[in-house]
């Protein structure tokens, strides 16, 4: 999880972005806090329910989740929304924004679908973490995915590292995608 999380200066990163951007997606809503006469409540972030899917690039080995994903170069321009597409629907639990997570993915450039992170390239094991813990783009992709599927998202540079990019493997502003197989909730 080298690029999805590299360490305190990211996670700061992705807090300020969260707290400053203002993303033109539909899936960009946040979980809010609000007080009731029992006390306070949080609001979940609502899953993606649709999405333009015209430039997702094409996926190699889409639906088999024994083999690792490949991605090819996205057409131009490239979107300024958070797109999705649902390679494989799963039948199991359904992730919710405060769900740690267990995933296999890959992410790639959009630009030319060069690979930047891959939990296949690390031996092929999931990565576990926090959804409140990596980039906005990544975790509203996750949130309403249920176990056993494998979804292809582009996430636009709001919602990925912006204009600080993640160097050396991700430069400033770059739109990236990410091919990612839920394997567990907790």
């Amino acid at each position: 999880m080298r690029k999805l999380i590299a360490g305190p200066v990211a996670l700061l990163l992705v807090v300020a972005m969260a707290a400053c951007g203002n993303s033109k997606s539909s899936a960009s809503k946040d979980s809010s806090t609000s007080t009731t006469a029992s006390g306070p409540t949080t609001t979940e972030v609502a899953p993606l329910t649709s999405t333009p899917t015209d430039k997702i690039p094409e996926v190699g080995n889409a639906t088999d989740l024994t083999k690792a994903p490949t991605v090819s170069a996205g057409t131009q321009p490239a979107p300024t929304e958070l797109q999705f597409k649902d390679l494989v629907v799963g039948d199991g639990a359904v992730a919710k924004a405060s769900n740690t997570v267990q995933v296999q993915y890959y992410g790639a450039n959009y630009a030319d679908g060069k690979e930047f992170d891959s939990s296949w390239a690390r031996g092929g094991q999931p990565a576990t973490f926090p959804l409140n813990g990596v980039i906005k783009g990544f975790s509203l992709a996750i949130t309403g995915m249920k176990v056993g599927s494998r979804r292809v998202v582009v996430i636009p540079p709001d919602l990925g590292y912006g204009a600080a990019g993640s160097p050396p493997a991700v430069g400033p502003n770059e739109t990236l995608v990410f091919v990612i197989d839920l394997h567990a909730v907790q």
